[in-house]
């Protein structure tokens, strides 16, 4: 597995967009009344390996898109303890957006001409400074940081040609245990796009932009070896409290 601890010179993109408006409907068994990325794992919030994880790859402000029950987030990101010297900002739905359309109005509040962008349910311990280096050497729009998984029946896959760009997104596949590689909920977007291809206020980022406007994309993938854990459903939320135990440090 990669160290991706030691973060890489030349980073130049200090901003990202963090997903954190989900309702967790998958996780309610077993989590209730709180943001999805509000869930305990290993005693603290997920969110906070999130922070913790950004803070480590210079990240230096986290634009945090929310809706249900964001107070709960607010809240908890007072503390300064829980916020790693990150300045926080806060897009905040009063209606849902879609991904697509949370993404875009969080877009308003970014300054550079760049953002991360991550799941709120996701961690993935890549180097950001590497996929942005990897999206700039290829002067890409897009670049996904990319995951190859047996556990493909809950995720659509993704298609590259051996440059690494990006050739086709597939549904979910109904077959388990077949290798594929997939979008690890991590990706570099340049903020040019956001103007480039007008979209409604609600849409899918996956669905409608990624899908759709592939051929107008100049979009990029790079396969990392690295922990990678989502949060979305019941098992994978128990496997997270032994994974991301001593994350921390």
């Amino acid at each position: 597995m990669e160290n991706t601890r030691l973060t890489k010179k030349n980073f130049m993109t200090d901003v990202a967009i963090v997903l954190a408006g989900g309702l967790g409907t998958r996780l309610q068994s077993v989590v209730k009344d709180v943001p999805k990325p509000m869930a305990e794992v290993a005693g603290r919030p997920f969110l906070n390996y999130l922070m913790y994880f950004l803070s480590t790859n210079n990240i230096k402000k986290v634009i945090l898109a929310v809706g249900y029950k964001y107070e709960i987030i607010k809240e908890y990101l007072e503390i300064p303890e829980n916020r790693y010297g990150l300045e926080i900002s806060y897009s905040i739905e009063t209606e849902m957006l879609g991904t697509g359309g949370a993404i875009f109005k969080a877009y308003e509040q970014v300054e550079g001409d760049s953002s991360f962008i991550l799941n709120g349910d996701t961690f993935f311990d890549i180097s950001l400074s590497d996929l942005e280096a990897f999206a700039r050497s290829n002067s890409a729009d897009l670049a996904f940081a990319l995951l190859e998984t047996e556990h493909s029946s809950r995720y659509g896959s993704v298609g590259c040609a051996p440059n690494g760009k990006i050739l086709s997104f597939k549904e979910k596949s109904a077959i388990e245990n077949q290798k594929m590689i997939i979008n690890g909920g991590i990706y570099y977007m340049n903020k040019s796009l956001i103007s480039a291809i007008t979209m409604p206020a609600k849409f899918s980022m996956e669905q409608d932009f990624f899908e759709k406007n592939l051929h107008r994309l100049k979009a990029y993938g790079k396969v990392y070896q690295a922990l990678f854990i989502d949060i979305g459903i019941p098992s994978d939320y128990y496997l997270s409290q032994k994974l991301l135990k001593n994350i921390i440090v």
